[in-house]
């Protein structure tokens, strides 16, 4: 068999076509089933927190950070609880990785403040000492990507039925409401009321100020994303 289709270079090409086209759908069509949606109290990111999440990928935090914690005993112990396949239905990409220069950030919000993430961005070493992280600075000077993050909310709520404005609960047992706004306006502003709670507990008088004037700096988003993954 494998004599003939080596032979015959058209057929072999189709059958290899065939393979991987259903190999594919396998990955995307439980996408836009109802049994993919997650039972585990995951709730879809806010404006922000996908522009957060556009830094991270932008800046390539996923080439030396994993988000992936495998059930084995020396991972639960130093990251937490192991991934769930649920908690990834609203990740479009996710970001798995393999590759840790630095560790696993799956539950970084849940033992990581705001606070810390600022030094972290700004002077690695303060923090980690001996971290070969580079410092990001320039993330306190560039702005985050308003539109671009609302445009990506309203995309996939159109295509997948992402559940925003539904009231979802928690792993805790309590209850959140993710808004998307109707108006890239409305998104704006409530984007800007998010930043505000973060650069309340950040330092850098430069990010409040820059805040208060209705900027929104990349380390803002970055550390609402970092402070949703839990």
């Amino acid at each position: 068999m494998f004599h003939w289709l080596e032979q015959r270079p058209f057929f072999f090409a189709v059958g290899v076509f065939i393979v991987i086209s259903f190999a594919g759908l396998i990955e995307i069509l439980p996408n836009f089933a109802e049994a993919s949606r997650p039972t585990i109290g995951t709730k879809p990111y806010s404006g922000l927190e996908l522009a957060g999440r556009h830094v991270y990928i932008k800046d390539s935090c996923n080439a030396c950070h994993s988000q992936l914690i495998r059930p084995f005993k020396n991972e639960t112990d130093r990251y937490g609880m192991y991934s769930l396949s649920g908690e990834y239905a609203y990740d479009r990409p996710f970001l798995w990785g393999s590759k840790r220069t630095g560790p696993d950030l799956h539950r970084i919000g849940n033992y990581r403040t705001t606070d810390w993430h600022e030094n972290h961005m700004w002077e690695p070493t303060s923090v980690v000492p001996g971290s070969i992280m580079p410092a990001y600075k320039h993330m306190f000077e560039n702005l985050a990507d308003i539109d671009t993050a609302y445009a990506e909310a309203v995309t996939v709520n159109k295509v997948f039925n992402v559940p925003y404005n539904q009231p979802i609960t928690m792993k805790d047992g309590s209850t959140v409401t993710v808004k998307l706004a109707d108006t890239i306006e409305e998104a704006r502003a409530d984007m800007l009321a998010e930043a505000k709670i973060i650069a309340k507990d950040m330092k850098n008088q430069d990010i409040k100020d820059a805040v208060e004037k209705g900027e929104i700096p990349q380390v803002v988003a970055l550390i609402a994303y970092l402070n949703s993954l839990k």
